[in-house]
């Protein structure tokens, strides 16, 4: 096959990755639907609903809240990379710094 790419015109080239990236697409949309079809069989099947992202578009389903980013408030001072807003989980590295005996105020950012 790569021989007969060597003969396209990089028009027919660029229709032809179109054409394969949409059917891509498509296989990859079917084998989700089918996915989720199974979950939600599986999932009527012991009495439970299944809430799934839409198909399409990959969202949450129902409203998604869209807001401004939380700043830092925590920051590990000998990795600057490792940063927490202090929601959620706390984060393994501050976990085990804690537990070394640290306190969480030392990573408070100013």
């Amino acid at each position: 096959m790569s021989e007969n790419l060597h003969e396209l015109s990089e028009d027919e080239l660029a229709k032809l990755i179109g054409s394969a990236q949409k059917t891509l697409r498509d296989r990859q949309l079917g084998k989700r639907k089918e996915v989720v079809a199974e979950i939600r069989q599986l999932a009527a099947s012991i009495g439970c609903t299944a809430e799934l992202t839409d198909i399409s578009t990959g969202n949450a389903t129902g409203s998604i809240r869209r807001g401004s980013k939380v700043p830092v408030k925590y920051r590990n001072p000998e990795n600057p990379m490792h940063q927490w807003t202090g929601r959620g989980v706390q984060p393994n590295w501050l976990r085990e710094l804690i537990g070394q005996g640290r306190s969480l105020d030392e990573f408070r950012v100013a």
